[in-house]
């Protein structure tokens, strides 16, 4: 890509190359602005807190940048592209902590600490339509993966694992995870957070993209 850099502090003078540190290390800074402001590292030590504004900074960074087409210019926009609840890598790193927040919470009742073992197509047919879009967009990852190596565009990928982690969020704000009253509902629901997140972790990183486990 050929990145145009906004005005301010990051904007390269004319003749001039951006030190690509100096870029990393401002990105790294708003993360940890961003982070504190909305109050998500209450429960972090300092080095994890720092872990945490590296991977958000440089996952914003990385995913802004990747998720155009390569042969297209782009203005690289700091504020948007850390951006907690839009086409960001911040959103998707987001999701990726909260299935596995969801998870955590789920394995402390002894009824579903197994629910890796749920054999899925118990539920096949009580799926209703937003779990079916769901599994269908995780079922597409291969061929996801087979297009962005065939046109050698990383942004197949990143648009795709971001298309992924916002059908999830309608799923997970519209279909309860965990009732003790509908366990095999629970189990099914679990297991496909858990292939959700193993999507969104190997996405990620083919983009060189961390994923916390927290946030």
């Amino acid at each position: 890509n050929m990145v145009d850099l906004p005005s301010g502090k990051m904007k390269s003078r004319e003749g001039t190359v951006v030190d690509a540190d100096d870029l990393m290390g401002e990105m790294i800074q708003e993360a940890g602005r961003i982070t504190r402001e909305l109050g998500k590292i209450e429960n972090f030590d300092s080095d994890e807190a720092e872990q945490l504004y590296k991977s958000i900074g440089l996952g914003a960074l990385k995913y802004y940048i990747l998720k155009v087409d390569p042969e297209k210019r782009m203005l690289f926009n700091p504020a948007e592209s850390i951006d907690f609840n839009g086409h960001t890598g911040p959103f998707i790193q987001y999701t990726y902590a909260r299935i596995r927040s969801v998870i955590r919470k789920a394995t402390a009742y002894n009824e579903l600490k197994e629910f890796a073992g749920f054999d899925c197509r118990a539920h096949a047919e009580a799926m209703n339509d937003r779990e079916r879009e769901v599994v269908k967009c995780v079922l597409r990852y291969s061929d996801e993966l087979e297009e962005a190596a065939s046109r050698f565009s990383p942004a197949v990928m990143a648009n795709y694992v971001y298309e992924l982690a916002k059908i999830f969020n309608q799923f997970y704000h519209e279909c309860p995870i965990v009732d003790l009253h509908q366990l095999d509902v629970s189990r099914f629901r679990l297991r496909l957070c858990w292939d959700v997140s193993a999507v969104i972790q190997k996405s990620l990183s083919l983009l060189g993209i961390h994923v916390p486990e927290k946030m």
